[in-house]
């Protein structure tokens, strides 16, 4: 009788199948990743192209449009300086301060909208007609308010996400199923608990796609009022920049204002919004 020694064993047991081998979950996260910064850079990297090739061949002075080298050496400047800190401090410290200022405020008002047909009967019309005027074209009353600093520059902030913020909440009560709400009267909910556990969860989504709008709002009312109303920040430093004619200093300031924006939006505000109408949406996932 032949001896059948282990190799031999192993050899003659026949292993299961095994199931097609599956991409790994962290292989398809980086790849997805990749394709996320290659549509987020893509654009830009673009646009310098364009922009580099278009000032070589017109031959334009710095002082008419500058070079893409000429931006950067002044982004360094800015940088080594410290002056890009600073502005950029006080312009987000503001935006903060306002941002958090309108959702205390805009929150509960438009709750409370959105919860009473007759108060938004009544307010409806005047928010229709403020969102026209909101931001921008409150700077001049502003000043004379606030005068010219920080109060000046946060009040436009709060003002022209107000309305946004109000509006969007209004509009999420109002698509919370009636039975729901029914439900909670008939099994004796209070106000406050009505609140927090049915109103502000059920319009969230809403709410979130509102601070996203709202922030873009505050965002340029936030550069409008530093050109006028400010010593520092990012619109004051483009301001002075036009003064002295440095429009290398300028087209930096802007790109800094449109990339810090960016950011803002594609990294923080969309993922927030796309979670949050994920887990709290009537509709499931919605991309942004």
């Amino acid at each position: 009788m032949p001896v059948v020694t282990a190799p031999t064993a192993r050899r003659l047991v026949r292993r299961p199948e095994q199931p097609p081998e599956r991409r790994p979950a962290r292989r398809r996260g980086l790849r997805a990743t990749a394709t996320g910064a290659l549509w987020f850079f893509g654009p830009l990297a673009a646009l310098v192209a364009v922009w580099a090739v278009a000032v070589s061949a017109s031959g334009a002075s710095m002082r008419v449009f500058p070079q893409v080298s000429d931006v950067l050496r002044a982004l360094g400047e800015l940088w080594s300086s410290g002056d890009l800190f600073r502005h950029l401090g006080a312009s987000l410290r503001r935006v903060g301060i306002g941002m958090a200022l309108a959702l205390v405020t805009a929150l509960p008002f438009g709750i409370a909208l959105g919860s009473s047909r007759v108060l938004s009967a009544f307010f409806l019309p005047l928010l229709r007609f403020s969102v026209a005027l909101a931001g921008i074209a409150w700077i001049p009353i502003a000043t004379l308010w606030f005068g010219y600093g920080d109060r000046a520059v946060i009040f436009i902030v709060w003002n022209a996400m107000f309305f946004a913020l109000t509006y969007n909440a209004m509009l999420g009560v109002r698509q919370i199923p009636t039975e729901l709400l029914r439900a909670a009267r008939s099994m004796g909910t209070g106000r406050l608990r009505m609140f927090w556990e049915i109103l502000l969860p059920g319009a969230l989504p809403s709410i979130v796609t509102g601070l996203r709008v709202g922030l873009g709002y505050g965002w340029r009312g936030l550069v409008a009022a530093e050109i006028i109303a400010s010593d520092a920040g990012l619109g004051y430093a483009l301001f002075q920049a036009q003064k002295y004619f440095q429009t290398d200093v300028i087209i930096a300031s802007m790109v800094i204002i449109g990339v810090l924006w960016l950011l803002m939006d594609r990294l923080l505000l969309a993922p927030l919004e796309r979670r949050t109408i994920e887990r709290w949406g009537m509709t499931g996932g919605q991309g942004s």
